[in-house]
């Protein structure tokens, strides 16, 4: 049987992973707009141009959250009712808004929210969970996909993209905004560590290795990062504030 064809536009760290994923049961073609030489590419994936790269059964997006509308609009011309299309972004609601506003009407769109990265992927022991959003597809479409991934070493887990960012505005991106914090303190190792602070390091470390760009789209993107900023500071100054009054 001739394996299906799946492409991934965009080729940085996630990317690179993501077309890893794939290519052990499709045949994948990756794009980047940074261009790409036999080289960049591990092997088993295929350099297409823009044009092949729409040549496809199913098209991922793994491109950073502030870009992907743009590349929606400038690719317009070449999407297709026939592929079906994924966002790989980190929020939900308004990239599922930009795919339905640019994407053919009768096109099959999921989207999707791998809650990992390439570093803790390749050393997982257990099931990575990663959230899929059936947007515009057939249910034996969708059924299909979330087969595929609950077979790899991943653990599938549906709901809708404003039950997402909700839930991940309070998880990853309040994990991602103490990182920052941290590393703006300029901690460092002590040879006197407790447990706690060395897990504090762990957490400078993992956030602060993903791009400022993701950092940044993260708390911008999701309609609900601003009310955890929020009520995240609130409860700084609540303890500050008892604190003061010992």
């Amino acid at each position: 049987m001739t394996k299906k064809t799946v492409s991934v536009y965009g080729y940085g760290r996630f990317g690179k992973l993501w077309a890893d994923i794939l290519k052990n049961d499709f045949r994948v073609r990756v794009y980047s707009r940074r261009g790409l030489k036999p080289e960049d590419v591990n092997p088993g994936i295929e350099i297409s141009d823009l044009k092949g790269l729409h040549e496809t059964d199913a098209l991922f997006y793994c491109v950073a959250i502030s870009s992907f509308e743009s590349v929606l609009m400038e690719t317009k011309q070449l999407h297709k009712t026939s592929c079906i299309y994924f966002d790989t972004c980190s929020v939900k609601v308004e990239p599922t808004r930009w795919m339905k506003k640019h994407l053919p009407d009768k096109c099959q769109i999921i989207a999707t929210h791998p809650m990992f990265g390439p570093d803790s992927y390749d050393t997982a022991d257990e099931k990575l969970p990663m959230v899929m959003c059936n947007i515009t597809a057939a249910d034996t479409t969708f059924s299909y996909w979330t087969d595929y991934f609950n077979n790899e070493k991943i653990q599938v887990e549906v709901m809708t993209p404003d039950d997402h960012d909700e839930m991940v505005a309070y998880s990853q991106g309040i994990t991602h905004y103490i990182g920052r914090v941290l590393a703006d303190l300029n901690l460092r190792n002590t040879q006197i560590n407790t447990l706690g602070y060395t897990k504090l390091l762990e957490i400078i470390q993992q956030t602060c290795n993903d791009s400022w760009q993701l950092f940044c789209d993260l708390q911008h993107f999701n309609p609900y990062t601003k009310k955890m900023r929020r009520d995240l500071h609130v409860s700084i100054e609540k303890i500050y504030s008892i604190l003061n009054k010992l």
